[in-house]
């Protein structure tokens, strides 16, 4: 085993530890939720990886975005986030895509035993939800975390059974439409605030809110591998 996982198995036991190991992740969306998505697996030891995100690092990210700071300003998303992977754990497996995830997409199948939604566009959220029930892949789902200042109003819930959030209206209306009769959601009951330059095209971010709705999704990814939850059937 990996020395660098070593406190955590004395938590879980070595037979979780190397469930996590064999586990293969999808995270759609390496932004301010997904980053840290990302991250929170990466330290908890699943061992192989598919980033998928067509966005280079911005300035405009450093604020909120674990990847991003002066020297990564322009590269894939994807690649500085899979070398931040391997720089915790040289042996995990990490494929990346730069695909604009959107109806028509090869990438989801039967190789991944999860599935992480950080995307922002509704269209490819719905898509990744229905592709994911296609083929009984669990999927966690990140709903808005823009425009909001208060991280302990994160719930982890059925998306049947949010309120406030007006990203997880839209999902339910489009989801029902579709027949998927259920989807675990991270989302906000914070109402959402207003930014106070006028522009509400772009949503007003700050470090510690989508930091702490994508930690929350890693370990909720990590405690259904751990439980079985998922197509764990590989692992053997």
């Amino acid at each position: 085993m990996y020395e660098g996982f070593s406190r955590e198995e004395r938590l879980i036991g070595k037979e979780n530890v190397e469930k996590l190991n064999k586990s293969k992740v999808a995270v759609f969306g390496i932004g301010g939720v997904g980053s840290f998505v990302v991250e929170g697996l990466a330290r908890a030891g699943i061992g192989k990886f598919l980033l998928v995100d067509n966005d280079t690092v911005d300035i405009t990210n450093i604020n909120r975005q674990i990847h991003a700071n002066i020297t990564t300003i322009g590269k894939n998303k994807v690649d500085v986030m899979k070398e931040r992977i391997l720089n915790i754990n040289p042996q995990a497996e990490v494929d990346i895509s730069t695909e604009f995830f959107m109806p028509g997409s090869k990438l989801v199948d039967n190789s991944l035993d999860y599935i992480v939604d950080a995307i922002d566009t509704v269209t490819g959220k719905i898509e990744l939800v229905c592709r994911a029930n296609e083929l009984n892949i669990p999927i966690i789902s990140a709903m808005g975390t823009g425009n909001k200042l208060d991280p302990t109003k994160f719930e982890v819930a059925d998306i049947y059974k949010t309120s406030v959030c007006p990203l997880a209206k839209v999902m339910r209306k489009e989801l029902r439409s579709r027949g998927i009769q259920k989807l675990k959601v991270v989302y906000s009951k914070e109402e959402p605030i207003k930014p106070n330059d006028g522009d509400y095209k772009t949503p007003a971010s700050i470090s510690f809110v989508p930091s702490v709705a994508g930690l929350i999704i890693a370990g909720e990814v990590i405690k259904d591998v751990i439980n079985g939850w998922g197509n764990l059937s590989k692992m053997v």
